[in-house]
């Protein structure tokens, strides 16, 4: 499965990776400073309204005010606690109520929970919406307040020192103030109606009908969905996101497409790693042969990075585990392309690596390249197509197997010409291979697998460009889950 920008079938764990990292560094900073300074102000106010400080401050906290509107202490006696106005008061409700759903939105996000409990992470998030709600009625109460223009006007340098002349004298009338106007909702509405119209666009294509073309499960618990739906475009590597009922009616989760947009239909392999997936696949299991699966509601595509591998001469592809669901988009299409003979294919050379734990992770795919191996051979392009397939995990066992079958035309784990490799890939090997067979070429290298190798394969994307802008270039493309 896939994740946004972010492609993998698991779940959408994966994707939603990415959701709660906000355009500022650091949100969560913010806020509590925010939280912090008027908690502080709410003590001073007190201490203000008890007299603890300077002349001046207690006759401001103790102005008369008949109307309830000019005040600049919020605190209005000394009977009143800074506990009491904080969950009496219209700012300070909100202000606990904001500050626990960013709580729970920021602690639900954590990479344990979402990998292990998203349903948590999935519905807590949705507290946004009692964020947002609260964040625009918040300023309502107008805590912070500021000095109006009195007739005459309120001379504060000259009648700060003049306390008991204030009302007595022209220069020093008795001094107004007011809350400012709450101003949060012109920021948040306009959010707020793309939201609303996301949904209702995601309700219509939820109603629209899908259907099944086929369903497959293969032996290493993935499950492969065919689908049909009226009017659906798609380009290479893109995502959408799946909806079932049956399970859900609120979850939506994210995948990376594995059929190419030449193809009449649209396909998803989906991993049993989470509780919705798991679900699926047993609906799926305990269906009758013959039967159409489960209501599927589907929204997309969405467009990932992937969409521009075909702008390069040269592409580097590096999917890791179920990862490698874009490219397996990006090399059908490639088929049907030289098929067609397509004169709008740019690429000259793939480098596709894939990485995988087990050897179960390799079966889906095998076939593919298998087909796209014996073309390229037919038409004389053996060359066109390098890829590369990495076992990083193996018993004993499975060793010895080898090791008997080492002198076979085909590999003993894939049944392809290229054998499979064991361990991980010497990345700076090949990377200097690829600048060496192209030495003038701009290499667009695209990776679907996990944070730590996209920060691996980005440092070697600058170790190995040459300054010459004449020579090699790499130009490193992610989608992380």
């Amino acid at each position: 499965m896939t994740q946004l920008p972010f492609s993998f079938s698991s779940q959408t764990d994966e994707f939603m990776d990415s959701s709660i990292k906000a355009s500022h560094p650091d949100p969560e900073a913010g806020s509590s400073v925010h939280t912090i300074a008027h908690l502080l102000n709410v003590e001073w106010y007190y201490n203000s309204r008890l007299g603890e400080y300077d002349d001046l401050s207690t006759a401001l906290s103790s102005l008369d005010d008949s109307g309830n509107t000019t005040f600049l202490n919020p605190i209005r006696s000394t009977t009143t606690t800074p506990t009491l106005l904080v969950f009496t008061s219209v700012a300070g409700i909100t202000g606990v109520i904001i500050t626990l759903s960013l709580i729970l939105m920021i602690t639900s996000s954590m990479e344990v929970i979402r990998r292990s409990y998203f349903e948590v992470f999935w519905f807590t998030h949705h507290l946004f919406i009692v964020f947002f709600a609260g964040l625009v009625i918040h300023g309502a109460g107008r805590i912070v307040r500021s000095q109006t223009t009195t007739n005459p006007p309120h001379n504060a340098t000259f009648c700060k020192d003049r306390i008991d002349d204030w009302g007595k004298i022209q220069e020093c009338p008795i001094p107004q103030f007011a809350g400012g106007f709450p101003q949060t909702w012109m920021w948040v509405i306009g959010p707020m109606i793309l939201y609303v119209c996301e949904r209702l666009l995601r309700f219509i294509r939820y109603m629209q009908t899908v259907k099944y073309r086929k369903i497959v499960i293969r032996p290493s618990k993935v499950l492969e969905l065919q689908l049909v739906k009226n009017g659906f475009k798609m380009d290479v590597g893109q995502y959408v996101f799946l909806n079932c009922p049956a399970i859900s009616q609120l979850e939506w989760h994210p995948f990376t497409m594995t059929s190419a947009p030449e193809e009449d239909f649209f396909s998803v392999h989906i991993r049993s790693v989470g509780d919705w997936t798991q679900k699926l696949i047993s609906i799926v299991e305990q269906l009758p042969e013959g039967a159409e699966g489960p209501k599927m509601g589907v929204d997309g595509p969405f467009g990932t990075a992937s969409e521009d591998v075909f702008d390069y001469e040269v592409a580097m592809l590096v999917g890791a585990g179920i990862g490698v669901t874009p490219f397996a988009s990006i090399l059908k299409s490639i088929w049907y392309k030289f098929k067609d003979s397509n004169p709008k294919l740019r690429t000259r050379k793939i480098y596709f690596y894939w990485l995988c734990r087990e050897t179960h992770a390799f079966e889906w795919f095998a076939d593919l390249l298998q087909l796209l191996e014996r073309e390229m051979e037919e038409r004389g392009m053996g060359n066109f197509l390098t890829y590369k397939l990495y076992l990083t995990g193996w018993d004993q066992s499975h060793a010895n197997h080898v090791m008997v079958h080492a002198d076979a035309d085909t590999d003993v784990v894939t049944g392809l010409k290229q054998k499979t490799n064991y361990g991980r890939p010497n990345w700076d090997k090949e990377f200097e291979q690829v600048r060496k067979e192209n030495p003038t070429s701009v290499v667009g290298t695209f990776l679907c697998g996990p944070a730590v190798l996209a920060t691996v394969l980005s440092k070697k994307c600058v170790k190995y460009t040459d300054v010459d802008p004449r020579k090699t270039k790499f130009y490193f493309n992610k989608e992380n889950f």
